[in-house]
């Protein structure tokens, strides 16, 4: 690799990271010695890059600062094709024809060897089977993802009476066979997963939860790969905690 395409990826490790990344870590996947790794953080603070590190802590890419548009590889292309067609076939309509829309826009603006490539990539999503019929608007479930506000749901639980469920909402996830919300259930006081076709009403209040979600999605996952690494291997899956 030429030393400006390792400096280019260095930088884009650290954009990648959501905390400071070690230089060991960096070095491992670049697959340079430790000592290259330092030479060339200092060759970037020289160019200029705001780069701030501390010995035993690592790497991080101060707020502010970009590259300038890069062009995908080959590779990259494929993989944002596979993610786009994933979400075409698991996602609710919505969510399809954003997908369909994203392929057409990038489309666009690649050159024409990349372009082909990127719609004819050789990376294959199947349909998975036919999901439950959801009753909630999924869009409005989502826009109380993004903003952060607590949710209202009237859920049931096959064989018992619905019960009103005002929870936190964390992530939605999109399985072969159901689609799920992870979230802080404040009547069991305890994270929880609930399926979307379960639930008969859904409402985003005004209110917000004490902890915004980032906080709540480390905790949560802490607690789900806790308990995954307790459980078989073949058991295991992040949303594995008990629904409703």
């Amino acid at each position: 690799m030429r030393r400006a395409d390792r400096l280019l990826q260095i930088i884009q490790v650290m954009r990648r990271a959501r905390g400071p990344v070690s230089g060991r870590e960096i070095a491992r996947e670049l697959e340079v010695s430790l000592r290259t790794v330092y030479r060339d953080i200092v060759a970037l603070e020289a160019s200029g890059v705001p780069v701030r590190g501390e010995a035993g802590i690592g790497y991080v890419l101060e707020d502010g600062y970009d590259l300038p548009p890069l062009m995908f590889s080959a590779e990259e292309l494929e993989i944002v094709m596979l993610g786009l067609r994933m979400a075409e076939t698991r996602g609710d309509d919505a969510i399809s024809r954003t997908a369909r829309d994203a392929v057409a826009k990038i489309a666009a603006v690649l050159p024409g060897g990349l372009r082909d490539g990127f719609l004819d990539a050789p990376l294959y999503a199947p349909s998975p089977d036919a999901l439950p019929k959801d009753r909630i608007e999924l869009g409005r479930l989502r826009e109380g993802l993004r903003s952060g506000h607590k949710v209202e749901i009237l859920y049931q639980v096959p064989g018992r009476d619905p019960e009103r469920r005002v929870v936190w909402p964390i992530v939605l996830a999109f399985f072969e066979r159901a689609r799920v919300l992870a979230a802080w259930c404040e009547l069991r006081q305890d994270y929880r997963s609930f399926r979307t076709d379960r639930m008969l009403e859904m409402t985003v209040l005004d209110a917000k939860p004490p902890r915004g979600r980032k906080r709540l999605y480390a905790e949560w996952w802490a607690l789900m790969k806790a308990e995954s690494d307790c459980r078989p291997l073949e058991t295991s899956e992040p949303l594995a905690r008990a629904t409703g």
